[in-house]
């Protein structure tokens, strides 16, 4: 980095256990070998000659130094101390002079080792405020939350749940004001360090190179290529490429002012107007709000039931078929699951003119491998089939959203792109817990849309275009000046990325008649129609988004929604 651009500040926080310290260490090795500057620093620190090492000594020896007690309070009155010192001493100078500093521990640790602690909460906050001055303007590039659902080590198991939900919490209320980014490290360290390496700064991107990485990040087979920093610069940009990301800024504008409680209308750009298009976020599209909050978490959340009514809604993807199902059963439960009385309310409601398949995907009729003329029937038996080999189990056991992938294109009647839906729906769930960035797989509209945002991939596959691009969205932004409206502090995934490429593909056939793509269609064919109907907007819990959500003041409900 050059003398005149200002340091990135990563900061990994959690309670002891989590694996934090040494995925800072890895993120450091990782830059380091990728000649980027940096330094790996800690709060308090145990740097010989510091303040900080003597605080560490105190806490944890305070025997040694001939202390008998100290309270809660004064013990993170050190601690604050210690941080101010490394801060105007070392952090600061570092950052002026283009360094990157990885820091494990913030005031994040004061805050929740202090209150959980007992000590004297107005003091802690005074203490706090006293650390930010010394900070200034400054904020982390991005704050890692590494979680666990056990600890790795022996820790005092009800401390060390108080200290989670302690940390849980102070995400939430701090989101709006940092970019945190929670991590889950409850597989093999690898996966956490490369969820990682994806978020931090793109600046690093033509740095990161995959053969100096390859050491310490697992290599992905198949089209997956084994780093995310994919500079953009082999592939050759259209016209349609800006407007990719204009179109995002657009589309989720109208959310927010839909879900504001604006009158329409809410574009004055006349494509967007008279069509309909998905929002930016697959989880805030109609159905996969249903999904998640009428679906997935309603009911029993075992692994079987909550399997068994993901992929079962999903199959129709139609609310009004899972409604219909919900009114002659009562229930949705695998328990209680009978082929014959399923296929009987769906056999009736064909039978009076009724569609039962939503139009966003193309399902398989499946009668050659089922042996049957009714496409419902055939994903009946699928369904039973999952049921019968287990496959909730193992998809909960699966080592990586790849593996739940392939475990789901093992079946008949599933390509890789009803797979990749299939996996990003299970994982709303409390069946998975994947990072949305670790892995994509493309579908046939994606792949239009690529074609047409670029003129050639420059040796790139469709895959490693997405990632390349999520890495790049703050970038791209920054570039054409326009300001994205992020998901309350969650930036797009590579499934909103890989939605967005389908959508650009009917957009560009307006807005860019004279890019063909692959299918060379020039129309689209489905209108913009109102539907009126209450959205509660309400995602993954795991996410750490519904405290926001429920505190934005310009939310409103209930609301009048598009499809």
């Amino acid at each position: 980095m050059s003398g005149s651009r200002r340091g990135a500040l990563y900061v990994f926080e959690g309670p002891d256990g989590v694996g934090k310290s040494e995925l800072a260490k890895r993120l450091a090795q990782a830059l380091r070998a990728s000649l980027v500057d940096c330094e790996l620093l800690a709060f308090p620190g145990r740097d010989t000659g510091t303040l900080g090492s003597l605080v560490y000594g105190l806490h944890h020896d305070p025997d040694r130094i001939g202390v008998q007690t100290i309270s809660a309070t004064a013990l993170q009155a050190m601690h604050i101390a210690a941080h101010i010192d490394a801060i105007e001493t070392r952090i600061l100078p570092a950052l002026r002079v283009g360094k990157t500093i990885i820091l494990d521990r913030y005031w994040w640790s004061t805050k929740v080792y202090g209150l959980v602690g007992g000590a004297n909460a107005e003091v802690i906050n005074y203490l706090i405020r006293a650390e930010l001055l010394s900070w200034g303007p400054i904020k982390p590039s991005a704050l890692f939350l590494i979680r666990r659902s056990q600890p790795l080590r022996d820790e005092p198991m009800r401390e060390w749940k108080h200290w989670s939900k302690a940390y849980k919490a102070l995400a939430a209320t701090e989101r709006d004001s940092y970019p945190v980014q929670t991590i889950d490290n409850n597989g093999a360290i690898e996966e956490a360090l490369q969820a990682i390496v994806r978020m931090t700064d793109t600046s690093h991107s033509d740095k990161l190179r995959p053969r100096l990485l390859q050491s310490s990040l697992p290599v992905i087979v198949g089209r997956q290529i084994p780093i995310v920093f994919v500079p953009l610069s082999p592939a050759t940009p259209t016209v349609a490429y800006d407007t990719y990301w204009r179109f995002a800024v657009e589309r989720q504008e109208i959310f927010f002012k839909r879900a504001e409680g604006s009158p329409p209308p809410w574009t004055e750009d006349p494509i967007l107007a008279a069509h309909k298009f998905t929002n930016a976020y697959r989880a805030s599209d109609r159905v996969s709000q249903f999904l998640i909050r009428r679906v997935i978490y309603e009911g029993d959340q075992s692994p079987q039931e909550t399997f068994f009514r993901t992929i079962l809604f999903k199959l129709f993807n139609k609310i009004e078929t899972w409604e219909l199902l919900v009114s002659k059963l009562g229930s949705i439960a695998y328990r209680e699951y009978a082929f014959e009385r399923y296929d009987k309310i769906l056999t009736d409601a064909m039978n009076r003119g009724n569609r039962i398949y939503s139009a966003a995907y193309i399902m398989p009729s499946g009668s050659t491998v089922f042996r049957t003329n009714r496409k419902h029937r055939a994903h009946l038996h699928l369904l039973g089939r999952m049921m019968k080999d287990e496959l909730p189990s193992r998809i909960a056991e699966s080592r990586s959203m790849q593996h739940s992938f392939k475990l789901l294109l093992s079946y008949p009647m599933i390509g890789d792109f009803l797979a990749y839906q299939f996996a990003t729906d299970l994982n709303y769930s409390t069946l998975t817990n994947f990072s949305e960035m670790e892995f994509v797989m493309p579908g046939p509209g994606a792949l239009n849309g690529i074609r047409k945002c670029f003129s050639s991939l420059g040796g790139l596959n469709e895959s490693d275009i997405i990632k390349a691009v999520a890495d790049r969205q703050q970038e791209e932004f920054a570039r054409l000046g326009i300001r994205f409206r992020n998901l309350w502090g969650r930036h797009l995934q590579l499934i909103d990325c890989q939605n967005l490429f389908c959508e650009v593909d009917k957009y560009s056939r307006v807005k860019h008649p004279e890019l063909a793509g692959i299918t060379q269609r020039t129309r689209i064919k489905q209108k913009f129609r109102m539907t009126p109907s209450y959205i509660r907007y309400w995602y993954p819990p795991k996410w750490g988004l519904n405290d926001a959500v429920a505190r934005d003041p310009s939310i409103v409900t209930p609301q009048t929604s598009g499809g």
